[in-house]
């Protein structure tokens, strides 16, 4: 089992005011949500900032290579939705090494 975790960020130049912003990136998250079963969250980077946010995205897979296909959708998506820019931050994955406790690489108490 691996984790995925996405995080982007996204420049808006038209965005006139944070409702501007707000508006876009609930658009994005709930459509993200609703087409590919993804957690989405606003990261608080850029909170107050009315043209850039920072957004993550987590999902569970068999494998990492399903989850890379899968943010690579993401990506297209986005980049298709919003009227700015994505700027690619990275993916990071954590492995799980076969499950029971401890199985992610920490100790249980």
């Amino acid at each position: 089992m691996t984790i995925g975790v996405w995080t982007f960020e996204i420049h808006l130049p038209g965005a006139r005011s944070l409702k501007d912003k707000r508006q876009v990136l609930r658009s994005v998250k709930d459509r993200l949500r609703a087409r590919h079963n993804v957690a989405v969250a606003e990261a608080e980077d850029h909170a107050n900032l009315w043209q850039r946010a920072e957004i993550v995205v987590v999902s569970v897979a068999s494998s990492q290579h399903v989850l890379v296909r899968l943010f690579d959708t993401l990506r297209a998506e986005v980049e298709a939705l919003v009227p700015g820019q994505v700027i690619d931050m990275g993916n990071d994955f954590i492995e799980s090494t076969g499950g029971g406790k401890g199985s992610w690489g920490e100790e249980w108490p």
